[in-house]
């Protein structure tokens, strides 16, 4: 059984930073590609950054220069370090095996501006 669980959100002024992680339990992770997604209030889920099995990144264009995914094998975790925060990253934040369905149960990442 895969399972993904988030941690790491919360509220923060704006300008701040946060840095989320995702344990993945299973035997898969160093086989697979990770990402990162977030869902605005009321808008659609949308990618926000992704690591391949080998460790290549790839950022949206407003995850550039302040967002950094990052993975330990060793620990099955998937980290999400966020700086410069804006009100606009408010969301609720996933985890993801890249072309997979399995999906953690996101964790709340609020911007005060």
């Amino acid at each position: 059984q895969v399972q993904l669980v988030e941690s790491g959100g919360g509220l923060v002024q704006a300008g701040g930073s946060l840095r989320l992680s995702c344990a993945a339990s299973g035997n898969i992770f160093s086989a697979y590609g990770l990402d990162w997604y977030r869902q605005p209030p009321g808008k659609q889920r949308e990618l926000v950054a992704s690591i391949s099995s080998g460790g290549t990144t790839y950022y949206v264009n407003a995850a550039k220069g302040r967002f950094t995914i990052s993975r330990d094998n060793a620990k099955n975790t998937v980290f999400l370090q966020m700086n410069s925060l804006k009100a606009e990253d408010t969301a609720v934040y996933y985890c993801h095996f890249t072309g997979s369905n399995f999906w953690g149960q996101g964790t709340q990442v609020t911007v005060s501006s």
